[in-house]
C-alpha cells in the first residue's frame, strides 16, 4: 500500500481518533443527540482539521520551536473563525443550537493532534490528506452515534418523525449518559470485529 492510500485510510479505520484514540469526546457528548446539528459540527471539524493540518504543514520549516503551540493554536483559531462566522451567516439557527461548541473546535484534540503527529513533519500534501481522514474519520462515528440517539431519544431522522406514536422515546439518549453508551457500544462492536 503506497504510502498515500495509508495515510489516507489509517484514520478512517485502525487509527480513527475517535474509537482507537479516543480524542474529541467532548463533541462526541454534546452535539450528537441531533443529526442536522452533528453534520454541520462535523464539516467544521473536517474543514479545520484539513485546512489547519496543510497550513501548518506548509510553514513547519519557519515557525520557531518555541512557539510551535501558540502558533497551531493561531492557526486552528484562524479556520474555526470562519466556520463561525459562515454559520452564524447562513445558518443562525443551527449556530444557535450549537452554541459555544464550534469555538471549542480550536481545542478539539484531533485538530491539535493531527498537526503535532503528522503535519509536523510531513509535506503539505500528505498533511491535507491526512487532515482530510482524521475528520472524515472523526465525522462518520459521529453521524453513526447521532443517528442512534435522535432515532432512539426522539423517534426522529434529521427531525422529520420516523418511528411514529407507538415509539416510547429513550430520555437518555439524548442526555450526555446516552452518548457514553452509544460510544462504548460503537466502541465495542468495532474492537469486537477487529478481534474476530
Amino acid at each position: 500500500m503506497g504510502k498515500i492510500a495509508k495515510t489516507f485510510t489509517a484514520p478512517l479505520g485502525k487509527e480513527n481518533p475517535v474509537y482507537a484514540q479516543v480524542l474529541g469526546i467532548c463533541s462526541t457528548l454534546a452535539v450528537t443527540n441531533n443529526l442536522k446539528n452533528t453534520m454541520v459540527m462535523v464539516l467544521g471539524v473536517m474543514f479545520t482539521t484539513t485546512l489547519s493540518s496543510f497550513t501548518f504543514s506548509l510553514l513547519r520549516k519557519v515557525i520557531p520551536a518555541r512557539i510551535r503551540m501558540i502558533g497551531e493554536t493561531m492557526i486552528i483559531a484562524t479556520f474555526v473563525i470562519i466556520v463561525d462566522i459562515v454559520l452564524k451567516a447562513y445558518m443562525p439557527e443551527i449556530w444557535q443550537q450549537l452554541g459555544p461548541y464550534v469555538g471549542l473546535i480550536i481545542t478539539n484534540c484531533i485538530v491539535m493532534g493531527r498537526m503535532e503527529a503528522f503535519a509536523s513533519a510531513n509535506p503539505p500534501g500528505l498533511s491535507l490528506i491526512d487532515g482530510l481522514a482524521s475528520g472524515m474519520g472523526y465525522a462518520y462515528v459521529l453521524l453513526i452515534i447521532a443517528f442512534f440517539r435522535e432515532l432512539l431519544g426522539s423517534g426522529t431522522i434529521w427531525g422529520f418523525s420516523v418511528l411514529g406514536d407507538w415509539w416510547t422515546n429513550w430520555a437518555i439518549m439524548i442526555t450526555a449518559p446516552g452518548a457514553f453508551f452509544m460510544l462504548a457500544i460503537f466502541i465495542w462492536i468495532v474492537k469486537g470485529r477487529e478481534e474476530a
